[in-house]
């Protein structure tokens, strides 16, 4: 349920925060006040198209927040979706927020977390239906149409079950298919595998080799630069009197006698006498170093050799001819994996074709059964809805439910996850046309008055708790508003209902009663939000009634109006 909305600088509106109850609420006000921007305002925070025209004039931004109030069933829809996405709500409410800027970028929260506009639609579509000319029109959603079905079928649990029987089939198929290759395909499947194992196998290979001979290669290959430079730095650190540890060592004797002189010496002294023992044993590391280096042109071919068939290896069995050895291994395990599955393909095949074959009967029935069950049930709620649309001044219109089953053969039935069935809700809106998708409806008003009815027989089990009925009232006046009126009043006792409307006698059903006011703030056009109550609301009935608020006896029908039907 919607608790508040607040609203700043979206289109006419400057600045509005209005609390919500529940039951039924109308929006009134003159042609062109801003009722419709209100839903607009709303809409964009349900996740619709954000964009910068809709940032009030002379402003730099357009945001637009409002506190739902989610209940605390575990079980519900939304809080499941919170719990899924690590969402956690407050005194089971949950805040959303959006923004524009006139640079085009826009952001979302639900919560205290960023969100993407798809996950904002997403969530906010558990919350919040609107009918009307806006965005959150589930009617117009062809998969939703089963869902409705199932819904009033009393099926739901039946077809999660049946999704699962059909993902458990879907997946046992294909490991049937990967084992029902030709023979001619597995035996050079199994050729290939086994001259990869033999060949990897063979090679001896050890982890990381490749990269220890790329180094000693480079080595053996840079023989002649590394012994001069070796030789080089060997005799300048004790290669004669002008080495390095010569000099130092008649620098430390100098050294020495200095601090037996004057003791704040003896630190640099000792450090002194550390750099020349570690320059000692460096110069020390160098000659050992020097005496082992050997070219060896035999041991750089045997090497290369080597590099050859790793790198010969690498191109056959990994990415590249670069990429880390570990590919190789891990083909090896793949391909040896690979054999041992089709070494027993033949007794695996035979208890997978039992297997499918069982599920595939089991699907069929399942899936036969409830596709009785939509039928049964799509007569039954064509009447009903037909009845509805009647009182709601839809006289000769005729809804019916499109069931056709899924294309298949004699041999093979076709199903889906959700059954055999494709479901579509078809209507004439004009008594002798021929009946047509709904989602082909022209007339906002017509295509709210068929969700009205839905809604109305769908109440207690459509989990979404705010409907917004925009445009309803289009075409219709008299009996059929009255009717329209009382309907919304019944739908509104277990779901908050709002509605534009420009009739008296659809708003006086209402148990509360917004008023849009257009005006001019600082030579700026603005709309103002506010409820009446009282003889406030009477005189908008009034105005309603007849486009004057004074007049008595526009009042005196007003306050009548609102006393019969329970406005007041």
């Amino acid at each position: 349920m919607l608790e508040d909305l607040t609203i700043k600088d979206f289109a006419i509106i400057d600045s509005v925060s209005i609390e919500f109850s529940k039951g039924f609420t109308v929006l009134s006000g003159e042609t062109g006040a801003g009722k419709s921007i209100l839903i607009g305002a709303l809409s964009f925070l349900l996740g619709g198209k954000a964009e910068v025209a809709q940032i009030r004039n002379g402003c730099t931004e357009a945001t637009v927040s409002g506190t739902f109030f989610i209940g605390g069933s575990e079980d519900d829809p939304a809080n499941l979706w919170l719990k899924e996405h690590g969402i956690e709500s407050e005194n089971d409410r949950i805040l959303l927020r959006r923004y524009i800027r006139d640079n085009g970028k826009s952001g979302a929260w639900i919560g205290s977390t960023p969100v993407t506009r798809a996950d904002l639609s997403e969530f906010s579509s558990l919350l919040v239906d609107i009918h009307g000319q806006h965005e959150h029109q589930s009617l117009m959603r062809v998969p939703e149409h089963r869902k409705f079905l199932d819904s009033r079928a009393g099926i739901v649990s039946e077809v999660q079950q049946f999704t699962s029987l059909y993902s458990e089939l879907v997946e046992k198929r294909k490991l049937l298919e990967q084992l029902n290759s030709s023979d001619a395909d597995r035996e050079r499947k199994i050729e290939m595998f086994t001259f990869a194992v033999n060949e990897i196998t063979e090679a001896k290979l050890t982890p990381d080799e490749d990269i220890q001979l790329e180094e000693e290669e480079s080595r053996l290959a840079s023989y002649e630069k590394l012994f001069s430079d070796v030789e080089t730095i060997r005799k300048a650190l004790d290669g004669g009197d002008g080495s390095v540890v010569t000099i130092l060592k008649g620098i430390r004797r100098d050294s020495q006698h200095a601090s037996g002189l004057d003791k704040s010496l003896v630190n640099l002294d000792t450090r002194l006498e550390s750099a020349f023992y570690e320059l000692s044993d460096i110069a020390g590391e160098f000659d050992d170093y020097s005496s082992k280096l050997v070219y060896d042109p035999a041991k750089l071919e045997s090497i290369q050799e080597r590099l050859s068939l790793i790198y010969n290896l690498k191109k056959k069995y990994a990415s590249s001819q670069n990429a880390p050895l570990q590919e190789v291994f891990d083909y090896l395990d793949k391909a040896q994996e690979a054999l041992e599955q089709m070494s027993s393909g033949d007794q695996n095949k035979a208890e997978l074709e039992k297997t499918v074959a069982e599920l595939e009967k089991n699907v069929y029935l399942s899936a036969k059964n409830l596709s009785q069950k939509r039928k049964m049930t799509a007569d039954k709620l064509a009447v009903e809805i037909e009845d509805i649309l009647k009182s709601l001044g839809m006289n000769g219109t005729r809804f019916a439910v499109s069931i056709n089953e899924k294309p298949g053969n004699d041999i093979e039935q076709k199903c889906g996850p959700y059954g055999m069935d494709n479901i579509e809700f078809l209507i004439s809106a004009n008594q002798g046309s021929p009946l047509q998708p709904l989602a082909k409806i022209a007339s906002g008003g017509e295509l709210s008055r068929v969700m009205l009815a839905i809604k109305t027989i769908f109440a207690n089990n459509d989990p979404v708790q705010t409907l917004v009925f925009d445009e309803i009232d289009t075409d219709i006046g008299g009996e059929v508003a009255v009717a329209v009126g009382q309907h919304m009043k019944n739908l509104a006792k277990n779901k908050q209902i709002f509605c534009i409307t420009h009739l008296a006698s659809i708003a006086v059903y209402a148990d509360n009663q917004i008023k849009i006011e257009k005006g001019v703030v600082a030579g700026k056009t603005a709309s103002n939000v506010h409820p009446v109550t009282g003889e406030d609301r009477v005189c908008e009935i009034a105005r309603m009634l007849s486009g004057d608020a004074d007049s008595q006896a526009s009042l005196e029908h007003a306050r009548t109006m609102l006393k019969n039907y329970g406005g007041l």
